[in-house]
């Protein structure tokens, strides 16, 4: 193991041992410090020392100065003289509470209605340094409120100009949607020459809201459509993502990973009145069974490969935008949630009498991108009625609970509704994790060629954070040649591949939001500049902890691979046929944009 080189430093006249290589903000919360911050995120990751909420003095032989910490390297500091960090100074006290005050003098102070209240780091901050709200007056930045883009809504009027969703779009997606328009004090963070999201290249992916430290980027919320659709009397179904489960608690108090919040958010659910609730495992499972027949058809036939999969809206967007050309080679399977709300309008509607008109299907998704996909009109196989017609995410489903006045840790255990489509398998469950779409297709498409199990039935390989992961499976006489990549920066090489016609793999798996679905730009909010270090990737190893509670749900389930769901079974010999046939395909397969420009 490589040694840490490591150096003494002096911080209020206390001598404390950190790694030579860490800044002062990084040493002094290893040291028990947390001094405040806003452009600073993810260990640096995100940073442009604009804030300058992070102010501290160090005072040398010179005298002391002030400096921004996030930035600024510590130094090894002699027994007897010289570096001396003073985060409590009268002089750092005063600059970082002066700092807030500015940033509060050109914000709009709308706290009640903003989505962000209750978990607004500008706030937070403010209290912690004591800023005064109306010190300082006077005229503000012209406001740009941008409400016409499907999953996002971008409010300048509360942008502090931290730039961590500048950043965090290219280092994520690698496309650099964001950046600084305009001069002086008519800056603004916005697409270039302040277009919309609707009518820029942007992903929808959510993770610049992610990143946001106030309400200046929120998700496109629809609650109100639900509310609607129950006033006007609809038969309102919900359906519930594997990756929602592992955020949920989070909303209500419980750490990441903590909780696997599967039985309380179904009698939530429930509480909350919807007509049935069911979860998109189901969906999961029927994409497998669809996915991994097309290639076994691909490979056996000798069509396009590699296969590339589908249900990352994010990533459709990037590949509608950016790779057009590798249409051939995506996966025509709507993504779960999609081919679950199909089924429920067709299937479901015909088994209980009931008039797809008269069905609402809601999805509950940690995903913005998802808010466009349901309005996609390829996305619309019944009588030309949305497969899914409202889509909200983790945060906005724990809004409703919260609403409603649900006491979250009082609810009890319960299960989804087993109707036709309640029954799911662990392979449904762990496509909320980076590499889980590949190991359940691995294990259907095994089963299909071989007419045997895969044993052991987990293909660890394609699990980890890791940003592209590389596998090979024996398969009947095949070596099939996998990839998995998550976050559109990582995908970017393996479609380059691709295009350049030197791709040697047969199966690629690629999710636009780094992590996989775990870390989807709907998911509740993760601070790591308000936590102490934790390493040199914290969001990795929240990743890992959501990912972590899949994988237990899978491993404790008595059914692992989607084609021994016997719901699933039952749909195709009463309803579909097999997977692929022309029913099918009608119902849960799509198409793709070659001349896509906006939204």
């Amino acid at each position: 193991m490589e040694q840490i080189e490591k150096i003494n430093i002096n911080i209020e006249g206390r001598i404390y041992s950190v790694p030579k290589n860490m800044t002062v903000l990084e040493a002094a919360r290893l040291a028990g410090y947390n001094i405040p911050t806003l452009c600073y995120w993810n260990h640096g990751q995100n940073s442009l020392a604009s804030c300058r909420v992070c102010l501290v003095e160090i005072a040398t032989a010179r005298g002391g100065r002030l400096f921004a910490s996030c930035v600024y390297p510590v130094a090894d500091c002699p027994a007897d003289k010289g570096f001396e960090i003073k985060i409590s100074s009268p002089m750092a006290v005063r600059a970082r509470r002066a700092s807030v005050e500015l940033l509060l003098s050109n914000h709009s102070m709308d706290c009640q209605p903003c989505p962000k209240n209750g978990q607004c780091e500008l706030l937070h901050v403010s209290q912690v340094v004591g800023a005064r709200p109306e010190q300082f007056l006077g005229a503000k930045t012209p406001t740009t409120l941008d409400e016409l883009a499907p999953g996002l809504v971008r409010d300048t009027s509360k942008c502090i100009l931290c730039g961590r969703c500048i950043e965090r779009c290219k280092d994520a997606q690698g496309i650099g949607i964001l950046g600084f328009e305009k001069r002086g004090f008519n800056t603004i963070v916005a697409p270039i020459g302040n277009r919309s999201f609707s009518e820029v290249p942007c992903l929808q992916c959510g993770q610049c809201i992610e990143v946001c430290p106030t309400g200046a980027l929120t998700e496109h919320r629809e609650i109100e459509k639900i509310d609607a659709a129950k006033a006007a009397g609809k038969y309102v179904v919900v359906q519930t993502a594997p990756a929602v489960r592992a955020a949920i608690a989070e909303e209500f108090g419980h750490r990441i990973g903590e909780q696997d919040g599967t039985g309380r958010m179904v009698a939530a659910l429930h509480r909350l009145g919807f007509d049935r609730v069911f979860d998109t495992n189901f969906g999961a499972d029927l994409t497998i069974m669809e996915e991994a027949q097309e290639l076994v058809n691909r490979i056996t036939k000798k069509q396009v490969l590699p296969q590339i999969t589908s249900c990352s809206p994010g990533w459709i967007n990037y590949m509608e935008f950016f790779y057009k050309d590798l249409i051939p080679n995506v996966s025509t399977c709507k993504s779960p949630h999609e081919m679950e709300g199909a089924v429920i309008k067709s299937y479901f509607a015909k088994s209980h009498n009931l008039k797809p008109e008269d069905i609402f299907v809601v999805s509950v998704m940690p995903c913005t991108a998802k808010k466009y996909e349901a309005k996609r009109p390829q996305n619309a196989a019944v009588n030309g009625l949305p497969d899914v017609d409202a889509v909200i995410t983790t945060r906005e489903l724990a809004v409703m609970i919260k609403r409603a006045g649900i006491l979250w840790d009082e609810l009890p255990e319960e299960e989804f509704d087993q109707d036709l489509l309640g029954q799911y398998t662990g392979a449904g469950v762990i496509f909320g994790a980076t590499g889980g779409v590949m190991e359940a297709a691995v294990r259907t498409a095994y089963h299909t060629l071989t007419g045997k199990e895969m044993n052991p039935i987990e293909f660890k390989p394609v699990r980890g954070m890791e940003a592209v992961k590389v596998a090979e499976v024996e398969v009947a006489g095949i070596t099939l040649k996998l990839a998995v990549a998550s976050g559109m920066k990582n995908a970017k090489p393996l479609l380059d591949e691709i295009r350049a016609g030197k791709s040697p793999y047969h199966f690629i798996e690629i999710m636009c939001c780094p992590g996989g679905c775990v870390n989807g730009g709907g998911q509740p909010f993760v601070k790591p500049n308000l936590l102490p270090h934790e390493g040199p990737d914290v969001l990795d190893t929240y990743r890992q902890k959501r990912a972590a509670i899949l994988y237990k749900i899978d491993e404790g389930l008595p059914l692992r691979q989607s084609h021994n769901n016997p719901d699933i079974q039952k749909l195709y010999k009463d309803f579909l046929g097999e997977p692929c046939s022309e029913e099918s395909e009608e119902l849960l397969h799509t198409t793709y944009v070659a001349d896509r420009k906006a939204y």
